[in-house]
């Protein structure tokens, strides 16, 4: 008799596009969710932060200006 070969795969199956557990992730894909998130969070800090640091600044400067010709356009 002739012997069948099976071509069926014996172990775990393994699904296209699941995410993988946090142990899997590579180093690669941690760095980059990594610098995602630190720029995401730079962007809100320097968007709110400038103005109030400018008038921190032109406080401490010689000679010292009042709040109100810091603000005032002229």
């Amino acid at each position: 008799m002739a012997s069948r070969v099976s071509l069926k795969s014996k172990g775990k199956a393994t699904i296209k596009g699941s995410k993988a557990s946090p142990e899997e992730k590579s180093a690669a894909q941690c760095l980059k969710e990594w610098s995602t998130w630190t720029m995401k969070k730079a962007k809100v800090i320097t968007h709110y932060g400038f103005i109030p640091l400018v008038i921190i600044i032109g406080m401490n400067s010689e000679p010292k200006p009042h709040l109100y010709q810091l603000l005032s356009p002229v």
